[in-house]
């Protein structure tokens, strides 16, 4: 594959990573589930890596794929993704298309597979130039066929939304063309042109379903279009991508035991995810909260995706890379992340690339009149620079507030929350952005580390030092703050890190006030929870303390069996 092309599909998924909350948000078909965002991230991950052999990379897009939205784009991306040229590219994309159409049981218009009609019609027609106007046309027919599923699609037009699989496949396509002809920063505004239709009506009531949404790989030795026949009979929504000796299916079912040992029949297992699709709705269905200023930051701050619609928070991922799997942090499950650092397979981090954070500036204030970003510590990244510099060359008006909170995982996390939800009790932005900086200034953070060899294999301790440190089953204390990592103590096991704690909230605050606690675990849950929680309860009952898991940045540096806790005293 051509550099160009390999950099095209790149833009195109960080593309999607940027407006993934807002898919989420108008997500209403099939189901409202609200994960359309999420499923198109996590399946196109592998275009940021395209191997050399190209099966290769259908492979892992056949693994990766989660989802309606996931499985049929993987399936599009499969034919694609064989375009080399400019003179064979209509060729990828007919291939693709038909792939597509091809996996689905029951094809629906309205949904991506309209809009990618409407890319294979314009190219079977034209050939394609390496022309701005060309660009242009192409993405003014794509624009109008996500404007037009609402029409094809009852369900879209009561909820008075574009379907969000035909969105997130627009913004891709846009960022692969305007990068083919090297125009990497020239996105028409999303918000604007698709105004009123990314906001589900005050009068749409969302439907509750019952069942399980499935992703699973088969292998099949034989007979399988026999086999594909039969999936059918076993739940709605039906996705099949056949792959080699493989079969990646997606399906809903009402029962997900009995279509396990159904599916079991056809061949064997190699992967299986199922998501209760009524817990996803009730999830979908909670109103967001709305602050005086939308809030924005990292999620190397201990913050989940779901803590983030609860309360209308922007996260900016970073990546996680174990073995050759790859995910933003926020959609990496941590218990697999534990168990292969565990088992001695390298995993490092990765920050999204600066393309990508503009992405994500630009679609916030195309959205909010004023954002503030709470970013991670400066010493940590080089978020803070990126954000000031593309704010000098872009927010003439002063509408984005950048703060270098000097902080990570909890402290981070803490700060963010507390500010998020002050900002839902005033009317005054000036007031949430006084609020963070004081919690900047009063939040504290102690992190209790299991082993010192993580730390050693991210660079930020010799080798050494965390072999004798081991050795001697000695565990460091840190503390997150602006100069960076500073170790504050040591203790020889979990009985110390807890009176460690227990002597440092002591000294910050006494048992009658209401402090923010948060407790943060990696794979030691169980004893964070059982242990530490209970305790400190005891001590200072009408303190807030939230449970929360370490974000995955900070837990991939710190190691399995790390835990924290991160403190913030009454502010208001």
């Amino acid at each position: 594959m051509i550099p160009d092309f390999q950099k095209a599909h790149i833009a195109g998924v960080e593309r999607i990573a940027a407006w993934s909350d807002v898919l989420d948000d108008i997500n209403v078909f099939p189901v409202a589930d609200g994960d359309t965002g999420r499923n198109l991230i996590t399946s196109l991950t592998p275009l940021r890596y395209l191997e050399k052999n190209l099966e290769d990379t259908i492979h892992k897009l056949l693994l990766s794929a989660r989802g309606n939205s996931g499985n049929i784009a993987a399936q599009f991306f499969s034919g694609f993704l064989t375009a080399d040229s400019y003179e064979n590219l209509h060729q990828a994309a007919r291939s693709g298309r038909d792939q597509a159409w091809q996996a689905v049981s029951k094809p629906i218009p309205g949904t991506m597979l309209t809009v990618l009609d409407t890319l294979v019609d314009f190219l079977e027609k034209s050939d394609f130039e390496n022309k701005t106007e060309y660009v242009a046309e192409i993405i003014d027919l794509l624009e109008d066929s996500v404007k037009s599923t609402p029409e094809l699609l009852p369900k879209l037009k009561q909820a008075g939304v574009v379907d969000s699989g035909a969105l997130g496949m627009y913004i891709f396509l846009e960022g692969f063309f305007k990068s083919l002809i090297g125009q990497h920063n020239e996105f028409r505004p999303i918000a604007a042109i698709f105004q009123g239709m990314l906001e589900i009506s005050p009068s749409y009531q969302v439907e509750m379903e019952e069942g399980y949404c499935v992703d699973t790989v088969i292998h099949v030795d034989e007979n399988a279009e026999e086999k594909v026949s039969r999936l059918s009979r076993y739940g709605e929504s039906l996705v099949v991508i056949p792959h080699k000796d493989y079969l990646k299916i997606h399906l809903h079912t009402d029962d997900s035991r009995q279509t396990k040992a159904l599916i079991e029949s056809l061949g064997k297992v190699v992967h299986w995810t199922d998501d209760n699709i009524r817990t996803q709705i009730k999830d979908f269905s909670r109103p967001q909260r709305q602050g005086a200023i939308h809030i924005m930051s990292d999620a190397a701050g201990s913050v989940t995706r779901e803590d983030s619609r609860e309360l209308g928070l922007t996260l900016l991922d970073s990546y996680i890379i174990a073995g050759e799997k790859s995910l933003p942090e926020t959609l990496f499950a941590p218990e697999e992340l534990y168990q292969t650092m565990r088992q001695g397979v390298r995993v490092s981090t990765s920050q999204a690339s600066v393309f990508e954070r503009h992405q994500y500036y630009q679609r916030v204030l195309s959205q909010y009149a004023k954002v503030l970003y709470l970013c991670v510590g400066s010493v940590f990244t080089g978020n803070y620079d990126v954000a000031m510099e593309w704010k000098r060359q872009n927010d003439p008006d002063d509408r984005l507030t950048v703060i270098d909170t000097g902080a990570a995982s909890g402290r981070l996390g803490a700060i963010v929350i507390a500010s998020a939800r002050y900002s839902a009790q005033t009317k005054d932005p000036d007031a949430v952005i006084r609020f963070a900086q004081k919690a900047v200034d009063k939040c504290q953070e102690y992190v209790f580390l299991d082993k010192l060899k993580y730390l050693a294999a991210g660079g930020r301790l010799a080798k050494s030092s965390a072999f004798f440190g081991d050795v001697f089953h000695v565990k460091p204390i840190i503390t997150p703050i602006a100069e960076g990592a500073k170790k504050v103590g040591a203790v020889k096991n979990r009985n110390g890190q807890l009176k460690f704690a227990l002597d440092k909230l002591e000294g910050s605050f006494d048992k009658e006030s209401s402090p923010f606690i948060m407790l943060e675990y990696t794979d030691n849950y169980d004893w964070v929870n059982d242990t530490v929680k209970k305790e400190i309860k005891a001590r200072y009952p009408s303190a807030e303390i939230m449970l929360q898991p370490l974000s995955l940045t900070s837990g991939v540096h710190m190691g399995p069996g790390t835990w924290a806790v991160a403190f913030l005293p009454e502010l208001v």
